[in-house]
């Protein structure tokens, strides 16, 4: 099992085959608790745990894969694209909607810190929580943070985004798309927008439009922090 871990392919094989499973849980309940990215990680770190594996070992393959974050997140430009003229009409409150997401987001993000008494470190690392992740590790390194303790703000930040974000939309009687996807992408970046993709090619659209906006609208407000 040993040799068999020292290769890159063994982080590679163990996250596509545990995202599928996720995928095929996520399928077959129609729950959005059954997240698959959520389901992906507990089943990995599960193996790892049962077969002792050292997480530097799974990393190797794990580095691979985040250096593809950044592509696939371009990627998106295509669901973007097709939706351009209603972009063009609706860009005033997609930049002021992100604006007001991302100052949220970052003013919760501090006083909850404050609140419950973490250092400036902890704090730094769980500000750029909303923003997709490569964004999100280089504000939390010029903030002085932990780019570990931020990618796991991320994912988490993401997950519950994609789960609840259907839900909020019901109970608050959310109708516009536009609304719904800036929504959605401005809180929680790709790993929401592959369910607005889901809720329908604008709401996607819109998500993905939202996640660079947000991205650099967080950039700017770190300069000043």
């Amino acid at each position: 099992m040993s040799d068999i871990t020292l290769s890159p392919l063994f982080g590679i094989a163990l996250s596509a085959v545990c995202f599928e499973i996720g995928v095929y849980l996520n399928k077959k309940t129609g729950s959005p608790i059954a997240n698959p990215l959520l389901v992906g990680i507990i089943l990995c770190i599960a193996v790892l745990k049962l077969f002792n594996i050292p997480f530097e070992n799974f990393n190797k393959g794990g580095e691979i894969i985040s250096m593809m974050l950044a592509p696939v997140t371009a990627l998106l430009s295509a669901t973007i694209y097709n939706q351009l003229e209603l972009l063009k009409k609706n860009l005033i409150p997609i930049i002021v909607g992100a604006l007001c997401g991302s100052l949220t987001s970052v003013i919760s993000a501090v006083i909850l810190c404050r609140l419950f008494g973490l250092n400036d470190m902890l704090t730094a690392s769980i500000i750029p929580k909303s923003v997709t992740t490569p964004i999100a590790m280089e504000i939390s390194a010029q903030l002085g943070g932990n780019t570990g303790i931020t990618v796991a703000a991320v994912v988490f930040t993401g997950i519950l985004g994609a789960v609840l974000s259907p839900l909020l939309i019901k109970i608050f009687k959310i109708k516009n798309p536009i609304a719904s996807g800036v929504a959605i992408g401005t809180a929680s970046h790709a790993v929401g927008t592959s369910r607005a993709i889901e809720l329908g090619e604008t709401e996607g659209a819109m998500s993905g439009v939202s996640i660079g906006i947000a991205g650099i609208i967080t950039v700017i407000i770190a300069a000043f922090l």
